[in-house]
């Protein structure tokens, strides 16, 4: 963070401040957007700190697909810091400020936390795998060192990202407007601000997110293949049950995640094209969050058990 800190404040750029335009300029529409969103806000607070608490005080949730999952809640909790209080914020004030060094701070933890999703959600189809056709090495090749060493790989790369991201724009400069057409501070939507050329930030963004979509995908596509492979072999209806039983809740969480962002980020930087993805970044910055508790929670038979333990604790 003390490397960002010094880019910021060597940048050239004029402008010291950003204005967030929001979601919407009409205000009959902004007290029932507040109360949705808020709503929104607090079960992804709630809904993945009590996934959390779960895992931490269930000694049978203390797997490595609970560790994987105890992070991606983790993830989404501290990530529904990075946007939903700004977003909140643009419904009740007419000008919705945020500093130079605020917004390129925001930025940061967008992509770090975004880019540690991805290679999180990667992880977990890996541990699917050799959870379904490895079953009798599941305990060795899984080992706690391994998980934590791909957990510790998905935000190093998360950082990695992050920082390259933020170190490209911190180049620019922004001279001209500072009206943000966005909710928060996203990479496209600045890059529209810049006075100076983005060839090479398109470039480098193009090429980060490129990377960690192929590889993400290659591994999650090649696991799942994999899986299916192997689901297909099985004599038994009950085996297919329970393997598919163990990746659909996964299945779920990718599909959402990587749908909508793929539609908001691969394409053009046009204003038309940056307002679709100002609306479909809703999903993956603040629906997806909010729904992973519940797709990890309402389809597992392992988390309901530790729920009722948890109550019945709590109640005795």
């Amino acid at each position: 963070m003390k490397v960002m800190k010094q880019m910021v404040t060597e940048s050239n750029s004029s402008v010291t401040e950003f204005i967030l335009m929001g979601l919407t300029v009409q205000k009959e529409l902004q007290l029932p957007l507040f109360i949705l969103f808020l709503l929104n806000y607090t079960a992804t607070v709630v809904g993945n700190l009590s996934l959390m608490n779960l895992i931490c005080l269930n000694s049978h949730l203390h797997t490595p697909m609970y560790f994987f999952i105890f992070n991606l809640s983790c993830i989404d909790f501290c990530y529904s810091f990075v946007s939903n209080p700004t977003m909140l914020r643009s419904f009740v004030t007419e000008q919705n400020t945020i500093s130079y060094e605020g917004c390129m701070s925001q930025l940061f933890f967008f992509c770090f936390f975004v880019n540690s999703e991805c290679y999180v959600l990667t992880a977990m189809a890996y541990d699917r795998y050799v959870a379904i056709c490895h079953p009798l090495k599941y305990t060795t090749v899984m080992s706690p060192k391994i998980c934590c060493l791909l957990v510790f790989g998905s935000y190093l790369m998360g950082f990695a990202g992050a920082l390259t991201h933020t170190g490209f724009m911190i180049r620019l400069s922004f001279c001209n407007s500072n009206i943000i057409n966005h909710y928060m501070c996203d990479i496209f939507p600045l890059l529209q601000l810049s006075c100076t050329s983005t060839y090479v930030n398109e470039l480098v963004s193009s090429a980060v997110v490129g990377t960690i979509i192929i590889l993400s995908s290659i591994i999650i596509l090649v696991s799942y293949a994999m899986i299916l492979s192997n689901i297909l072999h099985m004599s038994s209806s009950k085996g297919w049950s329970k393997a598919l039983g163990t990746c659909g809740s996964h299945i779920i969480t990718v599909s959402l995640f990587y749908g909508s962002g793929l539609l908001a980020y691969i394409k053009p930087t046009s204003a038309e094209t940056v307002d679709q993805g100002k609306f479909l970044s809703i999903f993956y910055t603040l629906v997806v969050p909010m729904l992973n508790p519940l797709i990890y929670s309402l389809r597992n038979k392992d988390v309901k058990l530790a729920l009722k333990r948890t109550m019945k604790r709590v109640t005795t």
